[in-house]
């Protein structure tokens, strides 16, 4: 059985470093290549941290409607518990997601997900896929013909992660690109297999038409002016 957990994250902004709080959670399970039923979510209570209208405008999560959440130290251990030792997948991940969840981990003392279980969509998609414009959750979404209906009016963790492993799904159906490097070396060693002038190269043995010399020198006029 192979078992993939696609997640993805809403947070009240982008340092977490400086402050930054996780304020939702959405995991969905794939068993051999289907999307379960088990899934996890969870609002998170950032414990006095604001958040900035600008952000608010893309989650629609409000300080108000987490005030009576759970805080992060009692939806960790569940989330560490659900994903166990399967690949975690994020989009763009390995920059964002992965970092801002360990950090969060590291600060309670929990263990953090391992770069060997991380997974990220937009890396794979880069190597896979040739045509999107750009290679956001969207962009890949809609070059796949999944559906963004559910997240028309605001992101959410778990809607997103719905998506994600969708995209994922369909990447991993996705044949690798070719090797440059290699189609590079290949045609190059075609090129040196070709017959040289100044060797065996076939030449002409006879005088060109006086109509051939006419159109070679009306050729020859053009360029050198």
């Amino acid at each position: 059985m192979k078992r993939v957990i696609c997640f993805d994250i809403e947070t009240t902004g982008f340092e977490y470093m400086r402050g930054d709080r996780c304020i939702e959670i959405g995991a969905v399970e794939i068993i051999d290549g289907k999307i379960t039923d088990n899934s996890f979510h969870e609002y998170i209570n950032p414990e006095g941290k604001i958040i900035p209208p600008d952000t608010y405008m893309v989650h629609k999560i409000s300080n108000a409607f987490l005030e009576d959440k759970p805080k992060m130290s009692e939806i960790a251990p569940k989330f560490l518990e659900f994903i166990g030792d399967s690949p975690i997948v994020a989009h763009n991940g390995l920059d964002f997601d992965f970092p801002f969840v360990n950090y969060e981990l590291m600060k309670l003392n929990l263990p953090q997900i391992p770069r060997d279980q991380q997974q990220d969509t937009l890396v794979i998609a880069r190597n896979r896929v040739f045509g999107p414009k750009s290679y956001t959750l969207d962009a890949l979404a809609k070059w796949y013909g999944i559906s963004l209906t559910a997240r028309a009016d605001a992101h959410g963790a778990l809607i997103d992660a719905e998506i994600l492993a969708k995209v994922y799904l369909e990447l991993e159906n996705t044949a690798p690109a070719p090797d440059v490097s290699e189609i590079i070396a290949k045609q190059h060693k075609a090129m040196l297999a070709h017959p040289k002038v100044g060797g065996d190269f076939p030449y002409r043995k006879f005088e060109p038409r006086p109509e051939e010399l006419e159109n070679h020198n009306a050729f020859m006029a053009k360029i050198n002016k």
